[in-house]
């Protein structure tokens, strides 16, 4: 039983690792802000706590909980909902983006009804959603999206068998010239810092910068190389870290009216050869190797077994590669120089395209086994960009800083959310596991720092980031994976408990359909609304919405989604998110697969997957592609069978593999985790990591022979909150 606030005394500041003077005067400090709080409501008492400052980022994390946990000791989250640490107040709230939008066209769009930002969000989030063609029309302005040949509107819904209707027909742009222009508003100006960045291993060297009239110069470079070596309308693969180059080379590939196909670095060989066949791709930007922790990867050697395609190959360090190319492939120096006779290389005029147009191909897995090729249109940047705009707060002035990769979707999410609002992209040419990257985030002054919680729970545990100074973060991002609850204790407590953003979407989304918000209460690890214009409802088991109250179910999203797919390249699209969908009010609902929690209050937390899609350190995979693999690991192996569950207390979810033994066939569970563990890696994905693996004699399964992984989920579940109550 956990001691209440008024009952944790010196020798519990002691034990959480203060000395007796700290320890008094803490408790002094304490006292004051509890006795200063509005009442005995814990919210209330916390609220005093963080406002006057009285738990700093530098003390030990065991103080942090001690107080967190002591305040809300007597919660009921059953009858309270979960218990919040950050609460918006007025003043900040008209200066948040949204806040400052609904200041100014809130009494006109919502009538007498309106109040101010943070009274008035739930109704303005649902006008949003009734009306977002008058949402649109508004945010297009506060964005950098210039438009070539202007929309005729802004939605048109009489042709009934596009589900998501029409979205600015007409309209024609280039939305890599859209980043790279300056601007007005927001304003963006050719000295305008785009782009900062560190390469790893540096940490007490100057941070680069790069201007937004370099950064245009330096992609009209590439493009016009790009022009001497392909063809109009090519795709073309990045499978590299996220640097600086990567980013210039993603922007040019769309300037030139070329398709990016996006394909994460830590991918094997197979799985590289099988986008590169999905998109049909001509091409591929690579590195020679990796640098991670003063150690090379190879990377340029994945590529070379996955395809024999023409490869454009970046040096990790220096000017010149440091391995042997193939006779069909350029260095980076080699393939620049083709842009030399240009009279002007550093001149481009972009090819400008109808918005319906594909710039991207991402990739996302399914439960097929195979990957689904989603192609992002030109709506997909102005979707995500827009999400973070309204939901993150990404302002003129900002320096975001996101560690992931243009395979992923956060990659181009976190490229479009800065360049689209006239913010900072902050780049670490490297881990983002230690110290280094926590000193690049303090000098670069990054004032948005997005996470993924299991990199959050390495920080924290490795306690990596001490002593550095993160309190110009206003706030976090996190995506990916489920939360934990202290982990985001620690992260938050890092910058005197700004909010953390959570944000759950997928790839054929182009963004997120719940998340945090800046004008609105924030719990750890929860979700507080659907995103702006996006509306769902939570279905029970027959296909049924409940109503508002608290429940559990699969989520069905509104068809009328800005942004999200049309069709998939290797896949029926209509097959995929559409059918055996319930109708809703005349609309038929989308299909996403979350299975999500809406709790007494309002806010959210997803629950796992509906199908058998598996978030593992927060990349997607499926069942299948897991044990296509495990199945051939070893001679003894009948099947097998992979799921993934959270740990009882939340957090990242783990990888649990089933196994049926061939008959007369014997091995340890303990040797079969190993093989498992190495097989996946090189077959899958190096960052994937087996957890548990137990030997069953037969799998459940349907009369139809469909092999039941939620009866063998459940089981996990059963034992894990067994073994925790132990």
């Amino acid at each position: 039983m956990r001691k209440s606030i008024s009952e944790v005394g010196l020798e519990d500041f002691v034990k959480a690792g203060l000395t007796i003077e700290e320890a008094k005067e803490f408790q002094r400090v304490l006292k004051e802000a509890v006795f200063g709080a509005k009442g005995s409501d814990p919210r209330e008492v916390w609220r005093s706590l963080v406002a006057q400052r009285v738990l700093k980022p530098w003390h030990p994390h065991g103080l942090h909980q001690l107080v967190y946990y002591s305040v809300y000791a007597n919660w009921d989250s059953l009858t309270n909902g979960p218990p919040l640490y950050w609460f918006p107040s007025l003043d900040q709230s008209k200066h948040t983006n949204l806040g400052r939008l609904m200041e100014k066209y809130g009494s006109k769009l919502l009538g007498t009804s309106y109040k101010d930002p943070i009274t008035s969000f739930s109704h303005f989030q649902n006008f949003s959603v009734q009306h977002p063609e008058a949402y649109w029309s508004i945010v297009l302005k506060e964005l950098s999206v210039s438009f070539h040949e202007a929309p005729k509107y802004i939605l048109d819904t009489s042709n009934k068998s596009k589900q998501g209707g029409t979205w600015f027909p007409g309209s024609v742009l280039n939305i890599a010239e859209c980043c790279l222009l300056p601007r007005t508003h927001p304003r963006k100006e050719d000295n305008s810092v785009a782009i900062v960045w560190r390469d790893e291993g540096c940490d007490d060297s100057n941070i680069n910068h790069m201007t937004l009239k370099e950064l245009r110069e330096r992609v009209m470079l590439v493009a016009n190389a790009l022009d001497a070596v392909f063809s109009k309308g090519d795709a073309i693969a990045i499978d590299m870290p996220m640097t600086i180059n990567a980013v210039i080379i993603y922007l040019a590939i769309i300037l030139a009216g070329f398709i990016v196909v996006s394909i994460a670095d830590s991918f094997a060989a197979k799985e590289i050869a099988t986008r590169l066949r999905v998109s049909k791709a001509k091409g591929i930007f690579t590195q020679d190797f990796i640098l991670r922790g003063g150690r090379k990867f190879p990377l340029y050697s994945r590529v070379v077994e996955a395809a024999p395609y023409k490869a454009i190959v970046l040096p990790v360090i220096g000017n010149d590669v440091g391995i042997q190319l193939r006779e069909q492939d350029l260095s980076w120096k080699e393939f620049l120089s083709s842009a030399n006779h240009y009279p002007r290389s550093n001149n481009y005029i972009p090819v400008y395209q109808p918005v319906e147009s594909v710039v991207n191909i991402l990739f996302s897995s399914g439960t097929t086994g195979e990957p689904k090729a989603i192609p992002w249109t030109q709506f997909s940047p102005i979707r995500c960009a827009a999400d973070s705009w309204a939901h993150i707060d990404v302002q003129v002035g900002d320096v975001c800083c996101w560690p992931t990769n243009l395979g992923w979707v956060m990659g181009p999410i976190l490229l479009y959310s800065c360049f689209l609002s006239g913010a900072t992209l902050a780049l670490y040419h490297g881990s983002p596991l230690g110290h280094g990257f926590g000193k690049f985030v303090q000098d670069a002054g990054v004032t948005i720092l997005g996470t993924v919680p299991s990199i959050v729970k390495a920080w924290k545990n490795t306690e990596c980031m001490k002593g550095l100074d993160w309190t110009r973060i206003k706030s976090f991002g996190s995506t990916g994976e489920a939360s934990n609850v202290d982990d985001d204790l620690w992260l938050s407590s890092q910058s005197y408990y700004n909010p953390i953003i959570e944000c759950c979407g997928g790839t054929e989304l182009a963004s997120s359909y719940i998340q945090g918000c800046p004008l609105q209460p924030q719990a750890f690890g929860t979700f507080s609304t659907a995103s702006m214009t996006t509306g769902f409802v939570i279905l029970d088991e027959h296909g049924i919405p409940y109503h508002d109250q608290a429940c559990v179910g699969e989520v069905g999203l509104f068809p009328l989604y800005m942004g999200a797919t049309e069709r998939l390249l290797n896949a029926d699209h209509d097959e995929v998110y559409f059918k055996g969908m319930p109708m809703y009010r005349g609309m038929h609902l989308r299909r996403h697969g979350d299975i999500i929690k809406r709790t007494v209050g309002g806010y959210f937390t997803v629950q796992g997957r509906a199908d058998d899609t598996m978030n593992i350190g927060g990349i997607k995979t499926s069942s299948v592609e897991i044990e296509r693999v495990c199945d051939c690991a070893d001679d003894c192996i009948l099947e097998t069978a992979a799921i993934s569950v959270a740990p009882v207390d939340g957090g990242p979810e783990q990888l649990f593999i089933f196994v049926v033994l061939k008959k007369g066939s014997s091995i340890e569970p303990e040797k079969l985790k190993i093989l498992f563990s190495r097989t996946i890696q090189s077959n899958l994905n190096p960052l994937f990591k087996v957890n548990y693996v137990k030997i069953v004699p037969e799998f459940p399964r349907t009369a139809s022979n469909k092999l039941l992984r939620r009866v063998l989920r459940d089981q996990i579940k059963y034992e894990l909150s067994t073994r925790s109550k132990i």
